[in-house]
């Protein structure tokens, strides 16, 4: 057979070269597609923005204004506690009222810690104004009268701060419980609870004129809580006093004739720290009776 191939040979051998190329470049192909992961599939729906959440943000934990008070005839604090983790909810937060002792101010309850003794499971929130440095929440001067602050003004400051404004309960420390349990006398039917710490009460004429602050025997007589016990109605009262305290008497005198719903009297003095150690209890207290 002759080493010279034909045309016809020479056009087959091209031709088979050129299939196998082809075929080989569409097998490379599809390997090298098989290797690579899509980056989305178009029959996928792509999810399309999320609406706002509808729910509102929570109000602040703290609030602390300055407001002019008629009443008192000057500029106080107003500071109002809420418990984390609660949205505004426009107004409906329960509000409990506290009453500071003498020589200190509205900012006596920060200093105590009321704010981290709220919880959301008994949601409701703290209110505290400046009630004077010696005025027993009542009115013993002409021009400062505590408690029509209270009753009069209080509530309009409390619809600004988007809480009740009616207090469901009422706290007081030392000169605060005196004044926490004249604001009951005034509230019977509004105030549900009443927690006093280590109340400043004077059973005798001679000890409330021994404080300087009375002007005389006829207002003590009108605002003295130990007077007008049956006037607290049915009213929760909650009372705490230190064995140490020089006004335990008073306070056992209280416990005595109010029965209240529930009394303490354990280790401590007329100080911050007794106050501290029994706000827990007193707050969880008002809690119960939201």
């Amino acid at each position: 057979m002759s080493g010279r191939m034909s045309r016809r040979q020479v056009i087959g051998l091209a031709v088979g070269g050129t299939a196998t190329t082809v075929g080989l470049g569409i097998f490379g192909a599809w390997a090298l597609r098989q290797d690579k992961t899509p980056l989305s599939d178009v029959r996928t729906p792509i999810p399309g923005p999320t609406d706002p959440p509808t729910t509102k943000p929570p109000a602040p934990l703290f609030e602390s204004r300055k407001v002019f008070s008629k009443a008192r005839g000057r500029e106080v604090s107003l500071l109002v506690y809420r418990p984390d983790g609660l949205a505004d909810d426009g107004g409906t937060l329960p509000t409990c009222l506290a009453l500071h002792g003498r020589g200190a101010n509205a900012n006596q309850f920060t200093d105590l810690g009321v704010g981290d003794n709220l919880s959301a499971a008994a949601a409701y929130a703290v209110v505290a104004v400046d009630g004077g440095d010696a005025t027993y929440w009542v009115r013993t001067d002409p021009g400062d009268d505590p408690q029509a602050m209270l009753t009069d003004e209080l509530p309009a400051w409390l619809a600004e701060l988007g809480v009740s404004t009616k207090p469901f309960a009422v706290l007081g420390v030392s000169m605060g419980g005196y004044g926490a349990l004249n604001y009951v006398r005034a509230h019977t039917g509004q105030v549900r609870a009443a927690a006093v710490l280590s109340p400043a009460l004077f059973p005798t004429w001679a000890q409330a004129k021994a404080r300087d602050v009375f002007p005389g025997r006829a207002l003590w007589e009108q605002t003295e809580p130990l007077l007008h016990v049956a006037e607290l109605g049915k009213t929760a009262l909650g009372v705490w006093c230190g064995t140490a305290d020089p006004l335990l008497p008073s306070a056992n005198q209280l416990i005595d004739t109010a029965k209240p719903a529930v009394a303490r009297t354990g280790d401590g003095g007329h100080d911050a720290d007794y106050w501290r150690r029994a706000l827990p209890e007193a707050m969880s207290f008002i809690g119960s009776h939201i």
